[in-house]
């Protein structure tokens, strides 16, 4: 996110309106979108345990941004920039002050629920910019976005943020929204904020039309059950980062323990293609994430039991519960100040044991 004034002359920006929080009937390439409330009219099991889904509040208009209510007022230090976020009146401002110059915006949109941290959003003259300094919750306060100790700004701009270039802002809101992304173009007239059912599901008017009629037709909605542990990988990596997505950008060492879908697909167990080792097999897509290690044995018992020859050799010598505290290590990347479980199963050697 970026923000910029000058010492001479300090640069000011309208905030321009936001969309409004849950709005239905808009497009996409596939069809109409009918709103997630359309959806819960039917499914309200579904519903209710997704509020408690951190997908569910993937991205939110600053406005309604619980870290960043009321008297709010982080600073930051990255010498020769200092920076600053405050609320003043309806906006948040984020201030960014060094080598003697000023810039100052209003953040627009907050990236990420906040459980582990969360990046802003802003723009200058119409290019959005993601803010070179995140909130942390282990911090509760501010740090260096993930990834923005790689290089040194070379300008009060570039201090403030990173631009968001060419198809980003389309498939990062794409990914933490509902409907911004229209086939291949970016639209924030009307959307959802977060991950809504049609996000996965794909647009439901037609399926809410045909079930309001009686009339239920096949393939009004994207059916996601019995997904194959490839389907399913694919499937979450297209936002949570695939196998092919992290190889071709190169992206090395424990950062890459924020991509479960990578690093899953490098587990032994994966490769046989079974279903019990899918995304949803342990995650209920609409719950909350659950991170008791014990709530995951049934899980690995599942395959791993003396009934089952094949994997009979595999049975665990050392512990029968919590498996994946010890075959799914948790790891801190110092830039993120949050513990990720690493996905890629296996029998972890020692703590620097952290294959590529």
């Amino acid at each position: 996110m970026l923000l910029f004034a000058a010492s001479l002359s300090v640069w000011a920006q309208s905030r321009p309106a936001l969309p409004p929080p849950t709005a239905a009937g808009f497009w996409n390439a596939a069809g109409e979108f009918a709103g997630a409330s359309k959806c819960a009219a039917c499914h309200p099991q579904q519903a209710a345990k997704f509020v408690g889904n951190s997908m569910s509040r993937a991205l939110e208009p600053v406005s309604n941004c619980k870290i960043l209510a009321g008297n709010v007022h982080f600073t930051f230090r990255d010498a020769p920039y200092s920076y600053e976020i405050r609320r003043v009146g309806d906006n948040v401002l984020y201030r960014v002050t060094g080598a003697g110059e000023t810039m100052e915006a209003p953040l627009l949109y907050a990236f990420g629920q906040g459980k582990a941290g969360q990046t802003y959003v802003f723009q200058v003259d119409g290019q959005f910019y993601e803010s070179r300094v995140s909130y942390y919750a282990k911090l509760g306060g501010l740090d260096l976005t993930v990834g923005a100790m790689n290089a040194s700004p070379s300008s009060l701009l570039v201090a403030a943020g990173r631009v968001m270039s060419g198809n980003e802002p389309r498939n990062c809101f794409g990914c933490h929204t509902t409907g911004a992304r229209v086939g291949g173009t970016l639209q924030l007239a009307h959307f959802e904020t977060g991950v809504q059912c049609e996000s996965c599901h794909g647009p439901g008017a037609a399926h809410v039309a045909a079930a309001t009629s009686g009339k239920a037709l096949a393939g009004t909605i994207r059916p996601l059950k019995a997904m194959a542990p490839q389907e399913s990988g694919e499937f979450c990596g297209a936002c949570h980062r695939t196998w092919e997505t992290v190889m071709l950008m190169g992206i090395k060492g424990i950062n890459n323990a924020r991509f479960p879908a990578y690093r899953l697909a490098n587990s032994a167990c994966f490769s046989l293609d079974d279903a019990r080792i899918s995304c949803t097999v342990c995650h209920d897509p609409h719950g909350a994430l659950v991170e008791d290690d014990r709530y995951y044995d049934s899980k690995c018992a599942a395959c791993h039991n003396k009934g089952n020859a094949a994997l009979k050799k595999q049975l665990c010598p050392v512990g029968k519960e919590r498996c994946t505290s010890c075959h799914m290590q948790r790891v801190e990347p110092a830039e993120a100040h949050h513990a990720f479980p690493d996905h890629w199963i296996r029998v972890v050697r020692s703590k620097s044991d952290y294959p590529n």
